[in-house]
């Protein structure tokens, strides 16, 4: 191979031995994750809300923005459940750019991946011990999932991996609600086929081990707009589009019909400014339609604790290096008012 290899990794196993989880933690991220379960199901009418930076470039910062999440979690209990985005890894379109902790956990410096996945574990450890959040990751790399699988509250696979096969088999293999984004073509039926494939049950290959998954009957829809084949960016969280979805999939066999509404990305044209209307827009969408309150769930909203983005190495605590984000105070206003109209 025109490769050249730099070390071996440690196992999943290995890692989890060195940075063990205490009864606590695993009592806290299985209450959790039932919670989740219990809304994508219908048994829980709350709204759910996975709220956070677009990726976890820093420990500190990442904790500080949970923890002001918490206090305001308590206000909206009864109307809204959240679960923080702590994505420890960044998809990008070129393979150019910042590709997240568990590539580098100094940004700027030298990748390590080995650095990378104690820090993307000891990231995710923190946040469920020092807040009592149980978090959403990409499974942006199948293979990376395991060293993570007993922190996480939530799992998406992204638009880009979505018609990936390992992708599909691995979230069959997933404990937790599963969101399947839609593609960057914005083809329904690509993502309804992977949501298929992750409720089902299959034998596969993962890392070196033949292994049989048990089906995710919680795997579900995200709505994320899609690209055309020009470049132009559309999005697809309208009337139409979550009725025409519900369609799709009454004339499935999907379990547990549910759709999140990623309101950044193409929806909003990666102007994060346009995250609160577009939650306003779809709640009044489940208002005036029966189908659309049962189908939409919740919301992925981008946000940290500063406005906008920086560049790596630009100094501002609090503030996206990669997608530009919603600030503070506009999250805690965006909460506020979401826990009003539900």
């Amino acid at each position: 191979m025109n490769m050249e290899f730099e070390r071996k990794l440690a196992i999943p196993m290995e890692v989890k031995e060195m940075f063990p989880i205490d009864a606590a933690v695993a009592e806290t991220v299985e209450k959790k994750r039932e919670e989740i379960k219990k809304i994508i199901s219908g048994k829980d009418d709350r709204i759910l809300l996975i709220i956070g930076p677009c990726s976890a470039d820093r420990e500190d910062a990442v904790i500080d923005y949970i923890l002001r999440l918490a206090k305001i979690q308590e206000k909206v209990r009864e109307k809204v459940f959240i679960v923080p985005r702590v994505y420890t890894n960044k998809p990008r379109t070129t393979g150019d750019g910042y590709k997240g902790l568990l590539h580098s956990p100094v940004p700027g410096e030298k990748p390590d991946p080995f650095k990378g996945i104690i820090s993307t574990r000891e990231l995710h450890m923190r946040a469920v011990r020092e807040t009592g959040f149980a978090c959403a990751d990409e499974m942006l790399y199948p293979e990376s999932y395991k060293y993570v699988d007993d922190l996480l509250g939530y799992v998406t696979v992204g638009a880009r991996s979505v018609e990936d096969q390992q992708h599909r088999l691995t979230a069959s293999a997933v404990e937790t609600a599963c969101g399947m984004k839609n593609p960057t073509s914005g083809d329904l039926s690509v993502m309804m086929n992977s949501i298929h494939a992750a409720q089902h049950p299959h034998t596969f290959i993962y890392r070196g081990w033949a292994g049989h998954s048990a089906g995710n009957e919680y795997a579900h829809a995200i709505l994320r707009g899609f690209n055309t084949k020009g470049g132009q960016t559309f999005p697809n969280y309208h009337y139409e589009d979550i009725i025409y979805l519900h369609e799709l999939y009454e004339k499935s066999d999907l379990k547990y019909p549910a759709a999140i509404i990623d309101t950044n990305h193409a929806n909003s044209n990666k102007n994060p400014f346009e995250q609160p209307r577009i939650v306003k827009e779809v709640m009044s969408y489940r208002k005036w339609n029966e189908e659309a309150r049962k189908l939409v769930k919740g919301f992925m909203v981008e946000s940290y604790i500063e406005d906008g983005n920086q560049a790596i190495g630009g100094g501002v605590y609090g503030k996206s290096i990669t997608d530009a984000c919603l600030g503070w105070e506009k999250t805690e206003r965006l909460i506020d008012e979401l826990a009003e109209t539900v």
